[in-house]
């Protein structure tokens, strides 16, 4: 599933791409994938310009010029291309917007979802996220509090969108490995110093992964090098029976409450 580097990624790049031009044309696909009649999705999207894009957590809201938005959660499998019906990925799109000559293409949006709503409709839809690691507000105190008063093991409040937005699977086990601590560790275990290193392994894992493209294979564009980059970049994620980069011992894949987990026994604490 896409987290909060493959969205930041995203928001950048489309940011430079459709910004303030004309929407042409509207299919939709697969009508499950949004939240209104599809003749009045495509209605209401013709000709207006998207003058913004904003992420949220793990959600892309794409800011029309008429006070509505578009919100977007890739969920699992999602993903996004823009360009030229030449050189359109051959899998099968659920929504199509058109620019004129390029389209962006929301392609396995089998479980996600594009949907068209008012400030305030979009404003409730993320009530119930938790604060961004990378708010102005957000600090090493302020981390500490969020995962000090729970209670539970450390890859599950790790990917608990109401504790803090935008981490999942993948970044939640880099993260860990980066700090030194097991995935499965208890919260009330963590010192003090403990939920330091989370911190800013946090920041150190999300900034490097977002800067590198995330781990999506497949480019946004065709022209796109950066997307996928982190991908050959993941310490323990998805590594399972390899060596560890540090110490050479074997990855340990796991599942905690129903989550496959990636860690390395001796560079990791409990």
């Amino acid at each position: 599933m896409p987290e909060l580097p493959e969205m930041e990624n995203y928001k950048i790049q489309l940011s430079q791409h459709i910004l303030d031009l004309p929407i042409t044309k509207v299919a939709v696909n697969r009508e499950k994938s949004i939240n209104v009649e599809p003749h009045r999705f495509t209605e209401e999207l013709m000709g207006l310009r998207i003058i913004f894009i904003e992420r949220r957590g793990k959600h892309l809201v794409f800011h029309l010029d008429n006070g509505r938005r578009l919100l977007l959660h890739l969920m699992l499998g999602g993903l996004l291309y823009f360009g030229g019906a030449e050189h359109k990925p051959a899998r099968t799109t659920q929504i199509e917007i058109s620019f004129g000559e390029q389209t962006l293409y929301f392609i396995g949006l089998r479980l996600g979802y594009l949907h068209l709503l008012s400030a305030k409709e979009t404003e409730e839809a993320l009530s119930d996220l938790g604060p961004e690691l990378f708010d102005r507000r957000m600090n090493e105190h302020k981390f500490a509090e969020l995962l000090g008063k729970r209670r539970g093991n450390l890859k599950t409040a790790l990917v608990n969108q109401s504790i803090i937005a935008g981490i999942g699977n993948c970044y939640a086990d880099e993260i860990a490995f980066v700090a030194g601590i097991r995935p499965d560790a208890k919260l009330q275990s963590l010192t003090a110093e403990d939920l330091s290193k989370l911190y800013h392994a946090a920041r150190e894992v999300l900034t490097e992964a977002t800067r590198q493209g995330g781990y999506i294979e497949l480019p946004l564009t065709q022209e796109d090098q950066l997307t996928g980059g982190f991908n050959e970049h993941c310490r323990v994620y998805d590594r399972g029976g390899e060596a560890c980069l540090v110490c050479g011992q074997p990855i340990v894949k796991a599942e905690i409450s129903g989550r496959k987990v990636f860690y390395c026994t001796n560079c990791q604490h409990e």
